[in-house]
């Protein structure tokens, strides 16, 4: 006579199913998940490599990197949120999609709705720098500079729209003088661009501008924040130099498509949280410019939606005009 099976044999199985509500679907990994990112050279690129080398790590998985550059990253967006909810298609976001959102009239996504949060991973100001011998010492100079130029002064950054960007034109904006801005596909041309003295500076992250100014081969004009920043700690900030009440900066995060498994989420922010605590990565980020910031799903989300907002009432204010 076969035995039946215990009640607490039972619980306990059911308690399993529970446990793994993707029972019937393969363990998460089980092939290659790409990263990609909008910005070539830039400082996605850079930490979706660091990202994609802990977690191949962590998740004994091979995590790669792909790049789809342009039109301020929502190519890269687009390309995500039309990929398959399964967590094998991942993307760093930067804060300059929330930038997208207000400035774009029309884009191929919804910048919130069409995303899975995972969690954020770095914040950080933007740095403004030009060549050594530009006539502006500082951003104060830069200013006057400005006001007195009889064309725009020339501005780079890694594409329209971007977070780079806009806290170029709000510069100009709040601080009373025009600018023109060169977009490119990344930082790479820019950074040559204003080395060649082609532009009058660059707007971009501290990954791409601190090296360069560390070696002498740009000169900073100020940063973007509310404070100095303390891989700059000599710089000065917007608001510093005159323009009072400016400030401004980024972040970059960890998302996926819209609607992928509850689990997978969670392992992924668990995975995320593990790596950015290891001080050899936090480390790694720091001297590249970076603070870690790891957060919940939702925090992340709420983030998202807050700067959304904010650069809506930057566009409308400062009368910026829509791509």
């Amino acid at each position: 006579m076969p035995l039946r099976p215990s009640r607490r044999a039972v619980v306990a199985g059911l308690g399993g199913l529970i446990a793994y509500p993707a029972l019937g679907r393969a363990a998460y990994p089980d092939k290659n998940v790409t990263i990609v990112h909008g910005f070539p050279g830039g400082n996605g690129d850079f930490l979706a490599r660091i990202v994609a080398d802990g977690l191949t790590r962590i998740l004994g998985a091979t995590v790669v990197v792909e790049a789809k550059a342009g039109a301020g990253g929502t190519i890269a967006s687009t390309h995500t949120a039309r990929a398959a909810p399964d967590g094998y298609t991942l993307m760093i976001m930067v804060g300059g999609h929330a930038v997208s959102a207000a400035l774009y009239n029309q884009l191929a996504f919804k910048p919130v709705d069409d995303f899975t949060m995972i969690s954020m991973l770095t914040e950080f100001p933007f740095v403004f720098a030009t060549y050594p011998d530009h006539p502006a010492k500082d951003a104060k100079e830069f200013v006057e500079y400005a006001r007195r130029a009889t064309e725009p002064p020339l501005f780079g950054t890694p594409g329209n729209g971007t977070g780079q960007h806009m806290s170029a034109e709000l510069f100009g904006s709040m601080g009373k003088f025009k600018l023109k801005h060169v977009p490119y596909r990344g930082s790479g041309q820019g950074v040559a661009d204003v080395l060649g003295k082609r532009i009058d500076f660059i707007s971009d992250t501290p990954t791409v501008t601190v090296p360069l100014i560390q070696d002498k081969q740009l000169r900073a004009l100020a940063v973007t924040g509310d404070k100095r920043f303390f891989a700059l700690p000599d710089v000065p900030t917007i608001a510093e130099a005159g323009v009072a009440g400016y400030s401004t900066g980024s972040w970059l995060g960890l998302v996926g498509p819209a609607g992928m498994p509850p689990d997978v989420v969670a392992r992924l922010n668990k995975m995320v949280h593990e790596l950015l605590a290891e001080p050899a990565t936090a480390n790694k980020l720091r001297t590249a410019g970076s603070e870690v910031t790891p957060t919940t799903p939702q925090a992340f989300k709420e983030r998202l939606e807050s700067d959304i907002a904010k650069w809506v009432g930057v566009v409308q204010s400062a009368g910026i005009q829509k791509i």
